[in-house]
This record gives structure tokens, C-alpha cells and sequence, in this order.
């Protein structure tokens, strides 16, 4: 039977696993977003479609680079996860 402590270890490493997959592609857009809007301020062009295009490239190009190792992470994490099913019960 699963007990508090594990079922708090699972959802501790569940998080711990969601903020790392996620992290890359947060980081990168965050810094671009910076970057952006520091160029913005400093030229005084407020275009909208300025700060989203850039945003969106980083993010994709920080997939296509990040994705392996992401995809391995989770999967990974949801081999973990299945093998312990016959230990729940």
C-alpha cells in the first residue's frame, strides 16, 4: 500500500521533472524577452510583433536543440514512474 511518504517523493519528483523539462525553453524565451525589451527601450520602437517573433524563434530553436535530451528526461521519468505500479498495490 502506498503511504503519504511515497506518494509525496512521487509528486515531489514529478515537479522536480516538470520544472526541468520546461526550464530550458522558459530560460531562453525570458532572455530573449530582456534582450527585446531592453532594445525597445533604447530605441523607442514599441512594436508589438517585435517582441513575440524573436520570443517564438528562440523558443523553437531551444527545442530543436533541448528536445532529445527532454524527451529522454520524461521518458525516462515515465519508465520510473510504470515500474512502480505492481508496487502501489
Amino acid at each position: 500500500m502506498v503511504g503519504p511518504d511515497s506518494a509525496l517523493q512521487m509528486l515531489t519528483q514529478l515537479l522536480w521533472n516538470s520544472f526541468l523539462i520546461a526550464s530550458p525553453v522558459l530560460f531562453v524565451t525570458l532572455a530573449v524577452g530582456v534582450v527585446i525589451s531592453l532594445l525597445q527601450v533604447i530605441t523607442q520602437l514599441q512594436e508589438m510583433s517585435l517582441s513575440y517573433v524573436p520570443k517564438l524563434i528562440a523558443a523553437g530553436l531551444t527545442l530543436v536543440v533541448a528536445g532529445p535530451w527532454m524527451l529522454n528526461r520524461l521518458g525516462y521519468f515515465a519508465a520510473s514512474m510504470f515500474k512502480e505500479i505492481p508496487n502501489l498495490g
